[in-house]
């Protein structure tokens, strides 16, 4: 009500009649007057932004997760603290609190989904495929448990050669999971703007950072529908390749020790040694080196 009883008074109307008629208190008023935000307020505040960017990025961590965030941004604070201001403003994690129905409900898409075709009868089906380098790409996350705790793969492969032009792995599923596989894809592959990049509806991939990473390098971004396995097969596909020859071979206890074998056999295997039937019975290395020597040379 102190803001109300300045612009009251500027008005003309005297501070005592203001107080009397509202009920408050004058000396608070002056108090406030004289320093109208506390420290305590003003550092409340700025770490409650830092919470609420890191939730916004990343809704499926709980505080304690925030609190890691909130330190890389600059603004310490306890678990305690932290989850006091998370129980006030009622930042859960999306996995955290049982909700009636069938839980909550995914964001909204903030991209078209530039995949799907509608035929003349009003069927929509859809299509990976792409008559040059980098100008397609698809894009999902998968997870593996290791001694150590999951371990989190984001791959994008480009539907011209079915090369995977960029991954990152991690043990925590993050917004940055998903850019750093993006960066590391545009940095391998060169000139990709206007490449469209199509993934699911993940909350990595509807992020803030994600959204700027495709247009800090002049892409598109493109989404499927919610729980349509079939909007992302030919990513799907490879994932089940992934884990039917790495992922489920044996138990794994590092995180390292996955890793290696991951990109081992992406690289050696998947990319240089698996013939595939839709690239005519070549490898994706083989594919691009025949079809567009350029492009293999970048990459």
């Amino acid at each position: 009500m102190y803001p109300l009883v300045r612009e009251l008074a500027a008005d003309g109307i005297p501070i005592a009649v203001t107080c009397r008629v509202l009920k408050i208190a004058r000396q608070p008023y002056y108090r406030w007057l004289a320093t109208p935000i506390t420290d305590a307020e003003l550092r409340a505040a700025y770490r409650s932004n830092a919470l609420f960017d890191a939730h916004r990025d990343d809704p499926e961590f709980g505080y304690r997760f925030l609190v890691d965030e909130a330190l890389e941004a600059g603004e310490p604070m306890a678990e305690r603290t932290a989850w006091r201001i998370c129980s006030d403003l009622g930042w859960w994690s999306s996995h955290g609190k049982k909700r009636g129905g069938n839980g909550k409900k995914p964001g909204p898409p903030v991209h078209d989904n530039l995949c799907a075709i509608t035929d003349r009868r009003g069927v929509t089906r859809h299509e990976f495929k792409s008559d040059r380098p980098n100008e397609l790409w698809l894009s999902n996350i998968t997870e593996h448990w290791t001694g150590e705790g999951k371990l989190y793969v984001c791959a994008i492969k480009d539907a011209y050669s079915n090369r995977i032009v960029g991954y990152s792995i991690d043990s925590r599923m993050k917004s940055s999971l998903a850019v750093a596989a993006l960066n590391n894809a545009a940095a391998r592959r060169g000139d990709v703007a206007g490449c469209v990049v199509h993934t699911d509806r993940g909350s990595q991939f509807r992020s803030r950072k994600f959204v700027h990473a495709i247009n800090r390098h002049s892409m598109v971004g493109s989404m499927g529908r919610v729980g349509a396995a079939g909007d992302n097969a030919a990513m799907e596909s490879f994932f089940a390749l992934l884990q039917k020859n790495v992922l489920n071979r044996r138990a794994w206890a590092t995180h390292e020790e996955l890793r290696i074998a991951i990109v081992t056999w992406i690289e050696k295997t998947y990319h240089r040694r698996r013939r595939q039937a839709s690239l005519g019975r070549l490898t994706p290395v083989e594919y691009e080196l025949i079809m567009n020597p350029a492009a293999t040379q970048v990459a």
